[in-house]
């Protein structure tokens, strides 16, 4: 089985999502001082954070990265340190649910209560969290593969809508040499940080090998610039700062005279509900296991022991994103903002806890 295709879901999945969350925010915001260059530094770094970290791990075959850390730092600095990144994983499942509910509650059904958009998503995503890693991965697959051209064909269809000005892309390309603005970079590279999964799926994922870095390069690439520059085009280099969820205003811009549903949105809004839901359920499935890992357990209580701890840590989760239902949207779009330097941040601390450990591994067999 060619387990590297997984590695190339994770990367596709992290990489249209970035399409959703605060990323096209950041870089609209940005789009007179840096944001064009800020991508491609950001495609560069993504890029080589990938490769890195992939091939670390590799270096790992069947090991989590609980399992790593064990091998060469003391336990009582470890149990902070996976906490510290079961939290990352928590949170960037909770801002991906809270944008979908203000998304849910502004283009589709603004007359539904938000609470029970959300208990309904959680719902979904506890029980899809709780299956055994590859049970997680043939599920992303399999959606991803469903889904994806949808999005294609939402793209093609933006791209060759009459309504889309080129003339607000080339004007927005002349700020293209501005110095690139580290929050844009920090928020850019949110489209490459799918392989960061892999400190979990490595387990079951041994054979996983580093191929063809350029295509992860290119199709980051490609994703970024069509997020920044597709909602200039229809809304303009000024107009385009009134929205919020730019994407979802421009697929509202669309009409489709000869399919069976006329407003583009409601395919968009499918295919990225089943996107955000998939990548939920992915990040909390490394968090739970993560935080369950903590915990050793013995082998003759293995089934009930690990039924409850999973549902206590979802139950975690859930309470958690819950307790953030009351941000308004300038509240959650701050969070969104420090959640993107601080994932960045904890990519880098996870690569150097990864090469300390290997140069430990490497020493002790020739020593």
């Amino acid at each position: 089985m060619n387990q590297n295709r997984y590695l190339y879901w994770m990367f596709l999945m992290n990489s249209l999502l970035n399409i959703l969350n605060f990323v096209p925010r950041e870089l609209m915001d940005a789009r007179f001082k840096g944001a064009q260059t800020s991508i491609l530094v950001a495609a560069v770094l993504g890029t080589v954070f990938l490769s890195v970290f992939t091939l670390l791990i590799a270096k790992f075959p069947g090991k989590g990265i609980q399992d790593i850390l064990e091998t060469a730092l003391p336990k009582w600095l470890t149990i902070p340190l996976i906490i510290m990144f079961a939290s990352l994983w928590c949170v960037a499942g909770l801002i991906t649910l809270l944008s979908f509910v203000d998304i849910t509650l502004r283009f589709v059904s603004p007359d539904t209560g938000p609470y029970l958009v959300i208990l309904s998503f959680l719902v979904l995503v506890c029980f899809c969290a709780r299956m055994d890693s590859l049970s997680v991965l043939y599920g992303m697959e399999m959606m991803l593969a469903i889904i994806l051209p949808l999005i294609l064909y939402a793209i093609v269809k933006a791209l060759i809508n009459p309504d889309f000005s080129w003339d607000s892309v080339l004007q927005i390309m002349t700020y293209s040499a501005h110095a690139p603005d580290l929050k844009s970079i920090a928020a850019a590279t949110f489209s490459f940080s799918g392989y960061f999964n892999l400190a979990v799926f490595n387990r079951v994922l041994p054979k996983i090998k580093m191929k063809h870095s350029w295509i992860f390069a290119v199709n980051g690439l490609a994703v970024l610039l069509l997020t920044f520059y597709v909602p200039i085009g229809y809304f303009g280099t000024i107009g385009v700062e009134r929205h919020v969820y730019t994407w979802f205003s421009t697929a509202d811009s669309i009409r489709i005279n000869t399919f069976l549903i006329e407003r583009m949105l409601f395919v968009f809004y499918f295919a990225y509900l089943t996107l955000s839901l998939v990548s939920v359920t992915v990040h909390w499935h490394v968090g739970k296991e993560l935080l369950t890992g903590l915990f050793r357990q013995r082998k003759q209580a293995k089934a009930r022991t690990k039924l409850w701890r999973d549902l206590s840590v979802l139950a975690l989760f859930s309470g958690i994103t819950l307790a953030f239902m009351g941000f308004d949207q300038y509240q959650l779009n701050q969070f969104g903002v420090v959640f993107l330097y601080t994932r960045w941040a904890g990519e880098l601390f996870m690569i150097m806890l990864l090469f300390y450990c290997y140069a430990v591994a490497y020493r002790r067999r020739n020593a």
